[in-house]
């Protein structure tokens, strides 16, 4: 959880994953002021709900197969989000949930057309 980095402010490094199910991801306090939570419309069924405390580490398994949505809280209207793809299903950059704010919504489509997903 970073304030910035080459890609631009209030940014996760990496800004993407993809992972088998079953595998844990730990979120580190590298800046402070951050946090990482599911995203409310991209959690899939079955998995657990996660919020981590501001400049706390935080660590989730994630076990069900789909898109997961993290945010930081304070700066999720800035853009500050990404997307974790667990097992074989690999997202597109259209794929999210409504009522994303702008600048996360962008931050997602940009993401994922990097990690080559149309």
């Amino acid at each position: 959880m970073l304030n910035r980095n080459m890609t631009g402010p209030m940014v996760y490094e990496p800004d993407h994953l993809s992972i088998a199910p079953g595998d844990t991801v730990k979120f580190l306090a590298t800046d402070k002021g951050h946090n990482a939570a599911v995203i409310e419309g991209m959690l899939l069924d079955g998995a657990a709900v996660f919020k981590g405390n501001i400049n706390e580490e935080v660590a989730v398994t994630l076990t069900a197969e789909g898109l997961y949505g993290v945010k930081c809280s304070p700066h999720f209207a800035m853009g500050m989000a990404m997307p974790i793809e667990v097992g074989a299903a690999r997202a597109k950059a259209t794929d999210r949930p409504e009522g994303l704010p702008s600048r996360a919504k962008t931050r997602f489509e940009e993401i994922l057309l990097r990690a080559g997903r149309h």
